[in-house]
């Protein structure tokens, strides 16, 4: 039994360095965009940040008050979900007057796209 760098046994008679190493190049190029996407899928994992985060999918851009009637869901509540998605980058606002739009950022958008494709029986209505 061999032991690798960190003390760890290892029972296979032939590492593969070689493959060890491509491993570890691969997690090195990887490296801040596995720490975004993981935050993005944390946020997404809350029932109610998916459920807006699939209305800002469909729609574009929602403010606050539309996504409360949707969500039959109060105001402050709806706005400490749409804060914590917009501190981590995965919503940006936009100002039209005294309205505040939210919508799904560019450095996001393929991320959650993707994460709605996943749950099972559901479809992107067409035309939207």
């Amino acid at each position: 039994m061999r032991t690798n760098i960190l003390g760890n046994p290892c029972i296979r008679a032939n590492r593969d360095e070689a493959q060890i190493n491509r491993c570890k190049t691969l997690l090195s190029e990887f490296g801040t965009k596995a720490e975004n996407a993981s935050r993005i899928i944390d946020l997404a994992g809350n029932e109610v940040r998916l459920k807006i985060l699939l209305l800002l999918q469909a729609e574009e851009r929602l403010c606050v008050c539309d996504l409360s009637d949707v969500l039959n869901m109060k105001i402050p509540a709806v706005s400490q979900h749409l804060r914590k998605l917009k501190d981590a980058g995965i919503v940006i606002t936009e100002r039209d007057g005294t309205v505040i739009y939210y919508q799904i950022s560019n450095q996001a958008l393929l991320i959650i796209g993707s994460l709605l494709e996943l749950v099972p029986g559901f479809e992107m209505p067409v035309g939207i």
